[in-house]
């Protein structure tokens, strides 16, 4: 018995005095989607920056495919080292609920958000909306009538549409989504006539609007975005959603609660630099910081309130 605890007490010794050395070798950052997307560009930045505050390299590992599902069941099934952390995004709320995989965000340990990008309502410039009041009521009076684009079905930029309309008692299938393979293929649709309306990021289509080609109607957050102050929140004109897309940095399930402050002061010190902001503006990335307290929650949240809205669209795998 006094052998026993002499070995939990020498386990517990090393694992506090590896925490208080942590790092002391290179760490590998998880990107759940492919090489040269934005959610690739942010890694590398992050890794780049992690690496001059801990003192140690951050590698980025590109783990893609099952929508998500392989890179973050990478970085949840890793080694609780600290030695594996993921650069999560919206996905690990959505994925488990459309059957692509049992992972679910409770397989996770939460550091801090460093990106929000809410969805935009968007159409030709030309076009006789001016609102997104005048939007939704036509498509409430003319039910069938209308063609929605942003990307693949089941995706963010259709559930901010399904969510969308719900707020407001519309029926997800009062307009036909017209799937794509991203946001810049739906633009060419809009552009073309072949669609009648996007759901996506307004840094996506904003060469489009700034050309005078596409109007913004609304802005699906809770508050203005300060690039585009012209662009109202649909909160405002009376319609309660919000909605986009996240990202932040996550390490599996049980890494110990010293490895994870070390890692949420270095990502919390990066976000609040200059560097940071200067970066995420360039790339037309929303910033929303969250701490690990925060982010946990909001995550959580995010779960249930995808869940609903996946069952309202009738994509809901139970």
């Amino acid at each position: 018995m006094k052998k026993l605890l002499l070995v939990a007490l020498i386990a517990i010794f090393a694992i506090t005095l590896f925490a208080v050395n942590y790092p002391t070798k290179s760490i590998t950052l998880v990107c759940p989607w492919g090489a040269g997307g934005g959610t690739d560009r942010l890694a590398r930045f992050m890794a780049d920056e992690l690496s001059k505050e801990l003192g140690q390299p951050v590698v980025v590992v590109n783990k893609t495919g099952g929508g998500g599902a392989v890179g973050h069941g990478a970085g949840a099934y890793a080694r609780n080292d600290g030695y594996t952390i993921t650069l999560v995004t919206l996905e690990i709320a959505t994925m488990h609920w459309l059957g692509l995989t049992p992972l679910t965000y409770e397989n996770l340990d939460y550091i801090a958000q460093v990106n929000q990008d809410p969805a935009g309502l968007i159409v030709k410039a030309d076009n006789e909306w001016y609102s997104a009041t005048d939007l939704l009521v036509d498509v409430a009076q003319n039910q069938g009538q209308y063609l929605f684009s942003g990307s693949g079905a089941g995706t963010i930029w259709d559930l901010s549409r399904i969510g969308m309309l719900n707020a407001v008692g519309i029926v997800p299938d009062a307009v036909t989504w017209v799937p794509t393979t991203g946001a810049a293929p739906s633009i060419v649709e809009l552009l073309g006539g072949h669609v009648d309306a996007i759901t996506c990021s307004i840094p996506e289509a904003y060469p489009q609007i700034a050309s005078g080609d596409l109007k913004a109607l609304a802005i699906m957050a809770d508050e203005r975005d300060s690039r585009f102050e012209g662009v109202p929140t649909l909160k405002e004109l009376g319609v309660d959603w919000a909605s986009g897309t996240w990202r932040g940095i996550a390490v599996p399930n049980s890494t110990s609660p010293e490895i994870k402050k070390i890692l949420e002061d270095a990502v919390l010190k990066i976000a609040s630099s200059d560097a940071f902001v200067d970066f995420m503006n360039k790339n037309g990335f929303g910033i929303k910081v969250r701490n690990a307290e925060e982010f946990t929650a909001f995550v959580e949240e995010q779960d249930s309130v995808w869940k609903e809205v996946l069952k309202i669209g009738g994509y809901l795998v139970e």
